[in-house]
């Protein structure tokens, strides 16, 4: 079992090298990088997400000669080749942590993950410990009560949640009760993570205030993951309840209740661990879309400008934080089935 955990973690590392090798050769060939954005700003024109350009007044020379693009090629490292370039992002730059934001602020690009972290880490650890609290207990229920009218009609709440994507459940939440001009209700914040003010009130008003601008996007968090996790519950259960070493024990004269908390839900688990893995990358990395709809400062939002400026000092470092995350992820994958079910053993 040593062996198998030791493997698995010395294969992260060809595995993060080809991820990032991959993604960095993209984004020297990606056009609208850098050098075009500093040309066009030379030019008087302004680039926006997806590299489309509007006229605007001139701001500099309309022409710009080939000796300066030379020394714009220069500065940004474009004219090393790439397996220099890349070196020098993996090792000289620690994964490009230390490489100054294009287009952001004159802070590193670790400086501004450091700056959104604890916002995602609020967001991600209260869906995930929200998701399992609630759908675990729901799908054992729906499991025990299988074809009763509280089955059917939980069933069509969970298939709701399955059918509304998460960011259209995000703009119907705010459309009723964020106070725009549809609005039903004004209970809830726009958006945002906290108020303007948050830095004038007591230690408890601010944690309240927090929590009030946390109500609808983790309203969504969790219904992104509610429909999956209940019904894999459930599923799981019930198929551990058809098992002959469940009707062993029930033979044997246990009860029926007693068969199903000590032998079949411990062994339903076993599938639920599999996102247990994905708890490091939902922490750290955020939602984009959540994020984006909610107007909140968090890992999700900055990936997305990073992509939509072509920042690639900052897009580069989120992309590496996630993929060593991910990779991490799947190790505790698998050391959660070790503890959920002792006799699980690894040979490859």
């Amino acid at each position: 079992m040593l062996a198998y955990f030791i493997k698995r973690l010395l294969l992260v590392i060809p595995t993060f090298l080809g991820i990032t090798l991959v993604c960095f050769a993209l984004t020297q060939f990606v056009p609208g990088g850098p050098v075009e954005q500093q040309i066009m700003a030379m030019r008087g024109m302004s680039s926006e997400a997806g590299g489309t350009a509007t006229t605007t007044a001139a701001k500099g020379p309309s022409n710009v000669t080939e000796q300066f693009r030379e020394d714009l090629i220069k500065y940004y490292g474009f004219d090393q080749p790439l397996h220099v370039r890349y070196k020098r992002w993996l090792i000289d730059n620690r994964l490009g942590m230390s490489m100054k934001s294009y287009k952001f602020t004159d802070k590193t690009a670790w400086e501004l993950i450091a700056s959104r972290i604890p916002v995602s880490l609020w967001f991600g650890i209260s869906g995930f410990v929200l998701s399992y609290l609630i759908c675990i207990p729901l799908g054992i229920a729906k499991a025990l009560r299988h074809g009763t009218r509280f089955d059917v009609a939980s069933s069509v709440i969970v298939f709701i949640g399955y059918a509304i994507p998460a960011f259209a459940l995000g703009m119907v939440l705010k459309m009723l009760f964020c106070g725009t001009v549809d609005s039903l209700w004004d209970f809830f914040p726009l958006g945002g993570f906290a108020s303007e003010n948050v830095a004038d009130m007591l230690p408890f008003a601010q944690f309240t205030n927090r929590l009030w601008h946390m109500v609808l996007p983790v309203s969504c968090y969790v219904a992104g993951n509610f429909a999956m996790l209940t019904l894999l519950m459930k599923n799981s259960l019930l198929d551990q309840m058809s098992s002959d070493y469940i009707r062993t024990v029930l033979a044997k004269g246990a009860t029926r209740r007693r068969a199903v908390w000590l032998h079949a839900l411990r062994n339903s688990l076993i599938p639920i661990a599999t996102g247990f893995g994905g708890i490091m990358t939902i922490m750290f990395a955020g939602s984009v879309i959540i994020e984006k709809v909610f107007e909140i400062p968090g890992m999700g939002l900055l990936s997305l400008e990073s992509i939509e400026t072509r920042d690639y000092p900052v897009f580069m470092a989120i992309l590496a934080l996630t993929s060593i995350l991910g990779l991490l992820g799947q190790i505790l994958s698998d050391f959660c089935y070790v503890l959920i079910d002792p006799r699980i053993r690894f040979t490859k």
